[in-house]
């Protein structure tokens, strides 16, 4: 088979969607290009050059170690071309990034041409991915003397690869860009339906506003008229990058707007300028670092306020707001990175200091994040080794600690796994701190550009700090089709071989597993002081503190087993009053929000800070559905506050189902899952015993602002509703809008419903077994009037179900029932009024695979409510999703339509719903 013909058949085919060449990552295609470059006279030979020069992927590819390997051979003359001389190879040998380039670069720099070797240090003295391997070498060589490796660790010792890049320019001229009214979720720059191809970035990249070419036009005539500009991408009204992290929505946005990162990788740019009238979402601020961009809070519209201080409403009771200032397309606006304010022309209009911290600024300088962290990483090994004191680089690390106040949970976690701090000193919310990460999870369709960063920053395997990582498969669960079959087998295979626990065994050995990746992580979660990464934006534990991340964070925690971020500030959230006895627990997850929103004046003081909630008495499973939905509040983050018997009960649970992992054959040679159980055990006696009971806050802990939810105001089910048709298009698809049920008169027609997604568990499905078997006893048979749409979230789930009698329930009501032994290969268009029961994982909820059918009104019990997510519009009528709890999707499929206050609570007699009782008990210490 002939390699380099099959790449320029493939070559062919990308010119008819208007692509370039893939980048080549593969060793037996680059082998063959650099035979054809040998060969003087072949007929690919300029083509084979401009491939090898331009188009080789970084870092541990295999490809990359081809190329190493090639430059290493001209660099000692035993390969003469004459296009690449010497000094072109280590140019090109400093763009790859670690990995086999590090690894050249040592065997010329401590080899025995000293002209050679000098040349080979300079180029080393410029880079900073470097790992144990690499720096045990030059250890090595200097403690047998080598003045080379002495010269290379007193550059690194003063960090050099940092202080001799140029500064960030004193003002950067932009011209704005207004990518839509309100909040602008993450599908818009990077569709989920797109998912399978975010690793191909020029492909993805064509998906930018949701394939909106005329969009996209739009965009490429205004870079034309400025092109000595960069675009500023913006939310007019709303906040930028609302749902996800989503690194492939920044790498979209950059490669239209930002810089190229180096002239010999394609399509891979950093430092997008992004801003939002709110602001940007605070994991999707994370992953605009990763890039080295800068993400503005314009406040360019504020509400405004009477003479004592009150916001001034309109007749529907919305806060007035008005422009302070126009950021309308086309306006040209000077970004003052000294004095850290918004321009137009001479006026000033915003300070923006938030943007431009001085860590921030140094992610900037340094092209990104990941080189920050592994300067300061080789800059501590340099200094070790050396035997001198760290010297002053780095913008020094904030560190507030504030006498006589007592800590948050959040802040107690970070004070616990902080690494690098002042010692003995306790650190308050602001503080900026590097903290070791216990709990990792990658997802199916961000876990192909995670490997693809592991490789660019030349990691090979795990931390050996990480407690456990999993890589899932629920994204792409409910149709294995041709894209999923080419993607995640490689996926598995990387991520396997990485050291993560994978829902896919790449030897066949397990069957294979597709649980909803929140669900697996919140089971492997074993300590309530844990600090979880994943790479989603409903990482959030019920136990510990987790934090969603863009997938080159996510990378990042594996190779390192740390991550860097400021201790956020928290808000209290406790609860009064009584659940009313036909409510659900999802209704107080929703009434959380609207009465937060009531009691704050519309401003939703969640955001982007961590919500401490004092729910006590729920298990891990069920309180998963408040911490799940923090997402939707656009907090940063959640931790639960748990009575210990309570503890005791999860962590029994979690134990139970990691030993099914473990059954299964999931484990891996370094016994992570058996790991995790014995961690379980040893938290399980630490709380019988009292040695060390559940994390508590304390009780002179200062928090932004504490929410009381009153139970007793919650009286019927509550829906978050997208409100498709509000005349303000800034308050559409928001999450904040959250009606009762008795809003739509039991007269709201209901096209498809949902049960699964992430915010269900296991009382969930037996609460539709309930249901099902209460409505064949009231109306003598169940007949849906409307699709019901059912996803388990996890197989152990399914087990339990069908060991206690449930899953019989659901298979005498059902009308199609998944087989993993014949996956669907095709995603489904239309729908039959029946249940549908599909396999484990995400689903409707992710819209990369199934979707309702265009216009439909759907009600869900998923996260998602944005524009086109779960539901595209049709030509006639807006597709809707409605969010609600379990018995009222059913019950709206059964109707057909939303039903009345008396047709729920009929309908819901004497079945055991998802209660909460607030604690009786102090939890706080």
């Amino acid at each position: 088979m002939n390699t380099y013909n099959d790449y320029i058949k493939e070559i062919e085919e990308r010119k008819a969607q208007g692509l370039h060449p893939k980048p080549i990552d593969g060793a037996e295609l680059l082998s063959e290009i650099i035979a054809q470059i040998k060969d003087l006279d072949n007929e690919y030979r300029e083509d084979s050059l401009n491939f090898f020069i331009y188009n080789v992927l970084p870092g541990t590819t295999s490809a990359a170690g081809v190329k190493a390997k090639f430059l290493k051979e001209i660099i000692l003359g035993e390969t003469a071309v004459k296009e690449i001389t010497p000094a072109f190879a280590l140019e090109q040998l400093s763009h790859m990034k670690g990995g086999p380039s590090i690894e050249v670069l040592l065997d010329l720099a401590l080899g025995s041409d000293e002209a050679i070797a000098k040349d080979a240090a300079a180029v080393l003295k410029t880079q900073v991915f470097l790992y144990e391997a690499d720096t045990a070498r030059i250890e090595k060589a200097y403690n047998e003397g080598s003045a080379i490796a002495k010269d290379l660790l007193e550059s690194y010792a003063k960090a050099e690869f940092f202080t001799k890049l140029p500064e960030i320019d004193e003002k950067i001229d932009v011209v704005t860009f207004i990518a839509g009214v309100g909040d602008i979720s993450t599908d818009l720059l990077s569709p989920g339906g797109d998912a399978h191809s975010r690793s191909d970035r020029e492909l993805h990249g064509q998906c930018l506003f949701e394939h909106n070419k005329e969009q996209q036009a739009e965009l490429k005539a205004l870079q034309a008229q400025h092109p000595d500009k960069r675009v500023m991408l913006i939310a007019e009204k709303g906040t930028m990058g609302v749902g996800s992290s989503r690194m492939s929505g920044v790498n979209n946005v950059a490669l239209w707007t930002g810089i190229k990162a180096s002239p010999y990788v394609p399509f891979i740019n950093i430092a997008p300028v992004i801003a939002g009238t709110n602001g940007i979402s605070p994991i999707f601020l994370t992953t605009v670092g990763v890039t080295g961009g800068i993400g503005l809070d314009l406040k360019n519209w504020v509400q405004q306020k009477d003479a004592d201080g009150n916001t001034i409403r309109d007749e529907e009771g919305e806060p007035i707001l008005k422009e302070e200032y126009s950021v309308a397309t086309g306006t040209v606006l000077t970004i003052n990175t000294k004095e850290k304010k918004l321009y137009n022309g001479d006026t000033v209009l915003k300070d923006i200091s938030a943007a431009f911290t001085p860590q921030k600024m140094e992610f900037m300088k340094a092209g990104g994040s990941y080189a920050v962290v592994f300067g300061k990483k080789l800059q501590t090994i340099a200094s070790k080794i050396l035997g001198i004191d760290i010297v002053p680089v780095y913008a020094t690390s904030k560190e507030i600690s504030i006498e006589g106040q007592g800590l948050t949970a959040v802040e107690k976690i970070f004070n616990k796994n902080a690494v690098g701090t002042t010692p003995g000193k306790v650190l308050h919310a602001g503080s900026d701190v590097r903290v070791e990460v216990n709990i990792v999870g990658s997802q199916d369709t961000t876990g192909l550009m995670t490997s693809q960063e592991l490789e660019m920053m030349a990691a090979t395997v795990i931390s050996p700090i990480v407690d456990g990582a999993y890589q899932s498969g629920c994204h792409t669960a409910s149709v294995w089709d041709n894209k999923s079959k080419a993607n995640i087998p490689r996926l598995m295979s990387f991520m396997n071989d990485f050291g993560l626990i994978t829902g896919r065994d790449p030897k066949g050995k397990y069957f294979p597993m597709t649980d909803v990746i929140h669900k697996v992580l919140n089971d492997i979660t074993v300590g309530d002081w844990d600090i979880i990464i994943g790479g989603d934006s409903h990482t959030r534990m019920s136990k510990g503190v987790a934090f969603g991340a863009d997938s080159g964070t996510v990378a990042l925690a594996l190779a390192t087993g740390e991550a860097s971020m400021p201790i956020p500030q928290s808000v209290k959230v406790t609860f009064k009053g009584e659940m009313k006895s036909y409510m659900d627990f999802r209704d107080v997850v929703h009434a959380t929000q609207q009465q937060m929103l009531k009691q704050f004046g519309g401003e939703n003081v969640f955001q982007g800070r961590i919500i401490e909630v004092h729910i006590g008495t729920l298990t891990a499973d069920q309180a998963f559905t408040f911490t799940d939905w923090t997402a939707e509040m656009k907090a940063k983050a959640s931790i639960c506050i748990s009575e210990d018997d309570t503890l005791i009960e999860s962590l029994e649970i979690a134990k139970g189902r990691i030993q099914i992992m473990i059954d299964k054959g999931m484990d891996n040679a370094k016994q992570v899952l058996k790991g995790l159980v014995e961690k379980a055990e040893t938290r399980i006696t630490e709380l019988k015993t009292g040695i060390k009971p559940a994390l508590r806050p304390d009780a002179n802990a200062k928090y932004e602002a504490e929410v009381v939810i009153d139970l007793d105001q919650i009286v019927e089910p509550m829906i978050a509703d997208p409100d498709v048709n509000n005349d303000d298009v800034s308050k559409r698809y928001t999450h904040d809008v959250i009606r009762p049920l008795s809003f739509y008169g039991g007269t709201k027609q209901v096209d498809l419903g949902f049960v699964g997604s992430c915010m269900v568990h296991k009382g969930d499905m037996k609460i539709l077994a309930q249901m099902l078997k209460n409505i064949e006893k009231q109306k003598g048979k169940v007949e849906f009037k409307a699709p019901l749409v059912v996803a388990p979230p996890t197989y152990n789930i399914v087990d339990e179900l069908k060991a206690e009698g449930d899953w019989e329930v659901l298979q005498k009501y059902s009308g199609f029932e998944f087989d993993d032994n014949d996956p669907k290969a095709v995603a489904r268009t239309g729908y039959e009024n029946m249940l549908y029961l599909e396999r484990p994982g995400c689903n409707l909820c992710m819209g990369n695979q199934e979707k309702a059918e265009p216009g439909d009104t759907v009600m869900a019990t998923s996260t998602r409510l944005f524009q086109g997510r779960v539901v595209k519009d049709s030509g006639e009528k807006k597709g809707e999703s409605l969010l609600s709890s379990t018995p009222v999707v059913v019950l709206s499929t059964i109707l057909g339509r939303t039903p009345n206050l008396a047709e729920y609570q009929e309908a819901v007699e004497g079945i055991n719903l998802t209660k909460f009782k607030p604690s009786s008990k102090l939890l706080s210490v």
